[in-house]
């Protein structure tokens, strides 16, 4: 299996993002943030920690699509019908 591709982001996401990020900049550490440097830090984050939370989001799908397995699983098994014996 291939590695996932890069991601790559619509000028809207990416707008949003360096809005939300100069925000935080903004409401946390009281200063300002020029919209290059956001898009430079989401760049950064993406690179070196976006695997963490790409992985932990792969975990958490494969554990949903196991517990829809299991309960597919088990009403297959609750239409079997009974064969001989008593």
């Amino acid at each position: 299996m291939k590695p996932a591709e890069p991601i790559e982001f619509s000028k809207e996401e990416m707008r949003d993002m360096v809005r939300r990020v100069q925000a935080y900049f903004e409401t946390e550490l009281d200063q300002e943030l020029g919209a290059l440097p956001a898009e430079m830090l989401i760049a950064f984050f993406g690179r070196e920690v976006g695997a963490f939370f790409y992985n932990r989001g792969l975990r958490d799908a494969q554990a949903v699509f196991t517990a829809k397995a299991e309960d597919v699983a088990d009403q297959i098994y609750g239409l079997e019908q009974k064969t001989g014996g008593r």
